[in-house]
């Protein structure tokens, strides 16, 4: 069996350590295990594989890979990887939800304590050597609030349990309302409810895929349902937010703040109003980092694979035509 890895990126953040294909090889050494780290390279590294171990799958590597027969993404989100060709084909396609859902969880709720605890202007204030003391009294505490999640898979379930925690009262959308409640959620909406969860929620957080119907799901129209006194989180797709629409919501006060992971366009660009929106605090798109994150997706990959070549189910199957 040969196994295609092409885990790059133009920035280490995103690019899988060489050491961990060596350690494939020793977990399976009768399986011929290719490393490409660059385009060209994944085209020619295609052509016998039957495995792919890739976020980064493009029409040209799928044409070049006869033989392909399962692809499996460090990542959870696939969407790149879903062109005509991928979507309609027989090959299997598993991600790695649920890896990283702790982190991102965790990183929602960072955002949220920085936006309710004011503390970038706390921290602007430490280096120009002021005591603000005065200025940021009367800071809002979460218990009793009420969370909106947008999304309850993983990561939105993860969440939930953090801020029942916390004393908030957890409100949801998904597709499957009828599905067991994740621990910690007061009510689970359809995806219909929208409007209901935007309008009754404290702070909105964006946990969903991204897919054909959630692209540009929060517009104008459902950011002016929310309380002024609100703040919206986005942890999932940068594109499920029309991100012109949210500058001119933030930028005149009909929406408290933001806290952003991910963006339209990554990074922003340099004139963009979000770097210096005293409101927002943008992350370089690193929720689901985790210091250990390329020993877990190995560990994963290796599970499912010992599950292929046994002939089991596999792992996180993704649903190609639903995109997750």
């Amino acid at each position: 069996m040969k196994v295609l890895v092409a885990i790059f990126s133009d920035t280490d953040a995103w690019t899988m350590p060489a050491s961990h294909v060596d350690a494939l090889r020793h977990l399976f050494p009768d399986v011929l295990f290719t490393y490409a780290d660059t385009e060209a390279s994944m085209v020619a590294g295609a052509s016998e594989a039957e495995v792919a171990f890739t976020s980064r799958l493009t029409p040209d590597a799928f044409r070049a890979a006869p033989g392909l027969r399962w692809v499996h993404s460090p990542a959870a989100g696939v969407g790149s990887m879903l062109f005509p060709e991928m979507r309609s084909s027989d090959i299997h396609l598993t991600n790695s939800r649920g890896m990283n859902a702790r982190a991102v969880a965790e990183h929602a709720i960072a955002l949220i304590f920085a936006l309710a605890r004011r503390l970038p202007r706390a921290m602007e204030a430490q280096r120009a050597g002021k005591w603000i003391q005065q200025e940021l009294s009367g800071l809002p505490t979460l218990n009793g609030r009420t969370l909106g999640i947008i999304g309850l898979g993983a990561i939105g379930a993860r969440l939930a349990q953090m801020a029942a925690g916390l004393g908030l009262r957890v409100v949801a959308t998904r597709r499957d309302p009828k599905a067991e409640y994740p621990v910690g959620v007061a009510e689970v909406l359809p995806a219909s409810g929208l409007s209901r969860l935007l309008a009754e929620s404290d702070i909105v957080v964006i946990a969903a895929p991204l897919t054909e119907e959630t692209r540009e799901l929060i517009g104008a129209a459902e950011l002016a349902l929310m309380k002024p006194t609100s703040w919206i989180v986005n942890v999932a797709r940068g594109k499920l937010v029309r991100e012109k629409d949210l500058i001119e919501a933030l930028a005149s006060g009909r929406l408290a703040g933001a806290g952003l992971d991910v963006l339209e366009k990554e990074p922003p660009a340099a004139d963009s109003p979000l770097w210096n929106m005293p409101n927002v605090i943008i992350t370089p798109h690193v929720a689901g980092f985790r210091d250990d994150y390329w020993e877990a997706a190995v560990d994963l990959f290796s599970e499912n694979l010992r599950r292929y070549r046994a002939g089991w189910p596999l792992l996180n199957l993704v649903d190609k035509q639903a995109g997750y």
